[in-house]
């Protein structure tokens, strides 16, 4: 049988080490807090790069978009004066024709 000096040795042995577990446990949970933490921030920081990459992307798109547009416009405008001129320069004569016969 035990005696009281030992129950109470094994007992206070049995409390020091549930207050050893308490604080590894909370340590623990810090250290596994703090590295969720910074994986978060890496994941956040990850996303935003990537967003950042996409807008990026996004935008460089539109823009050659913008420019192909640009261009079929101004070949379009191009084509449309150089057919009204040349229509305007055609009816010349025939406009010079009419005035020489209603002045002469």
């Amino acid at each position: 049988m035990m005696s009281i000096s030992e129950a109470i040795t094994t007992i206070k042995k049995a409390e020091n080490d549930a207050d050893k577990m308490i604080e590894d446990a909370k340590q623990e949970s810090s250290e596994m807090k703090e590295n969720a933490r910074e994986k978060a921030n890496v994941l956040i920081q990850n996303a935003r790069n990537e967003a950042h990459e996409q807008t990026g992307e996004i935008l460089f798109n539109a823009e050659e978009n913008a420019k192909k547009e640009t261009n079929q416009i101004s070949k379009h405008a191009d084509e449309t004066t150089k057919n009204t001129k040349n229509q305007a320069t055609s009816k010349i004569p025939n406009a010079v024709e009419i005035i020489v016969k209603n002045i002469l």
